[in-house]
């Protein structure tokens, strides 16, 4: 393994650190793990490192950051240029203005959008892309459509995923049961969440597909509660701004939903 890493040329060095780099986003990668993987000074892997921060900016995808002292080393964070925010937006916002898409109650079907890779692997940086600068210990969602964006967002962000349940399961062993109102029918909704899910005092993001008027993301924020835990930001990928008085504060969103029009279509458009 020693013999062949020492014969790799440079170019394929700095696939295997760009693949190393986006396999560990948000964690602090000491250089000693590359110069004993490719058997090469500091100097030269910190000149390598250099090319692959200057592409990841060229092309919008990322960041690279020295961290200083005994224990630094570098750190990749997702991000995503305003340019590919935008087209993405206007690319979804097309497809959900689908006649075909309306349902009963005035409601959007989803859920081809919600388990479709490349939309979901987006909408999931983008999101990620808002809460780079928070400090942040859980990504949070509620079963279940929700779950792969929030996946998404975990992943690029680097952080565990904790999914909330509408109901107890005896594989949870001792949970925390909380009634909320929703916001937008006023029905009264329980949801619970395991003991062990997350340490006391942590740090959360909430994630979802769709929010009306923030009746769920207002519960998550009362259950963290329960754990001494903060809910320190929101992400959806479809805000419904006909429900004009939102329970909870700031949030992200992507697409913004305004209605039907006279001609049957949904009124959807950029949150951006």
């Amino acid at each position: 393994m020693g013999d062949y890493m020492e014969k790799i040329s440079r170019n394929q060095r700095i696939v295997a650190i760009t693949k190393i780099l986006l396999d560990n986003p948000n964690k602090v990668l000491n250089l000693n793990k590359f110069t004993e993987a490719f058997a090469v000074a500091k100097s030269t892997i910190s000149e390598d490192i250099l090319l692959v921060r200057d592409i990841f900016v060229k092309l919008g995808t990322g960041k690279v950051e020295t961290i200083s002292g005994a224990s630094g080393g570098v750190r990749f964070i997702f991000d995503i240029s305003a340019e590919e925010k935008t087209k993405f937006s206007l690319k979804l916002s097309d497809i959900l203005r689908s006649k075909d898409r309306i349902i009963p109650g005035d409601f959007i079907y989803m859920t081809d959008i919600m388990y479709n890779p490349e939309i979901i692997n987006k909408a999931g940086l983008i999101l990620a892309s808002a809460f780079n600068n928070q400090k942040i210990d859980y990504v949070v969602t509620v079963e279940t459509k929700g779950v792969p964006l929030a996946y998404e967002v975990a992943k690029k962000l680097g952080k565990q995923l904790v999914i909330v349940r509408r109901d107890n399961r005896v594989t949870e062993g001792t949970t925390v049961s909380i009634n909320y109102v929703t916001g937008s029918n006023r029905r009264i909704q329980t949801m619970s969440l395991s003991r062990k899910a997350i340490f006391n005092g942590s740090s959360c993001i909430f994630i979802d597909d769709f929010m009306k008027a923030g009746g769920t993301a207002n519960g998550i924020k009362n259950l963290l509660k329960e754990y001494d835990s903060n809910l320190v930001g929101i992400g959806v990928l479809v805000d419904d701004r006909e429900s004009s008085k939102k329970l909870v504060g700031e949030y992200v969103s992507i697409i913004q939903y305004k209605g039907i029009d006279e001609n049957g279509s949904a009124i959807i458009e950029p949150s951006f």
